[in-house]
């Protein structure tokens, strides 16, 4: 017997994964290697930090400040 695509039980479901806002602490489970789409992060120190939409849209200047000048 076989079961179809997607279907059945074989133990592989998988685990949310949780991201946290560096600044004001927001966490967020998502079933994706991602955050969500409307978060940002940065590297500081060799760490990627994220940062929740309303952290990231308070904070827009300070993050733009920040991108290299070939960004422009």
């Amino acid at each position: 017997m076989t079961s179809p695509l997607g279907g059945g039980d074989n133990g592989s479901a998988e685990e949310p994964r949780r991201f946290v806002c560096a600044r004001c602490g927001t966490s967020v489970d998502v079933l994706a290697e991602a955050p969500p789409l409307t978060w940002t992060y940065s590297v500081e120190s060799g760490i990627r930090q994220y940062y929740c939409e309303t952290c990231s849209r308070e904070n827009l200047r300070s993050i733009e400040g920040r991108l290299d000048w070939d960004w422009w």
